[in-house]
């Protein structure tokens, strides 16, 4: 598995000003996120990320990273819940020993 998947706007996670990524909603109103993981499984790259904007947020957003026939790269939210299930279940692995998962 890949540990340092590179991601859009976050050349290095460790690195604290490039943790974080602004994403735009379906009416253009940007929101930041902050990048905690990403790995690839499966055959895909995917990308976990939460508010930066709620510091209580528990939510983990999961996206797959895709990358479109020039070369562009875009982050895609994961919808079927099968496929949310398992990456959501190899994030816990990755990342247990960071967070508490009850």
């Amino acid at each position: 598995m890949e540990e340092n998947t590179k991601v859009p706007g976050v050349e290095n996670a460790e690195d604290e000003e490039n943790r974080f990524v602004t994403l735009l909603d379906e009416e253009g109103n940007p929101h930041e996120f902050e990048h905690i993981d990403s790995f690839e499984f499966n055959g895909e790259i995917y990308v976990c990320l939460i508010s930066a904007e709620d510091e209580e947020a528990d939510e983990v957003l999961i996206f797959t990273l895709n990358t479109d026939d020039e070369g562009n790269e875009a982050l895609a939210l994961v919808e079927d819940e099968a496929e949310l299930d398992m990456a959501f279940e190899e994030f816990k692995k990755r990342m247990q020993e960071e967070f508490d998962f009850e």
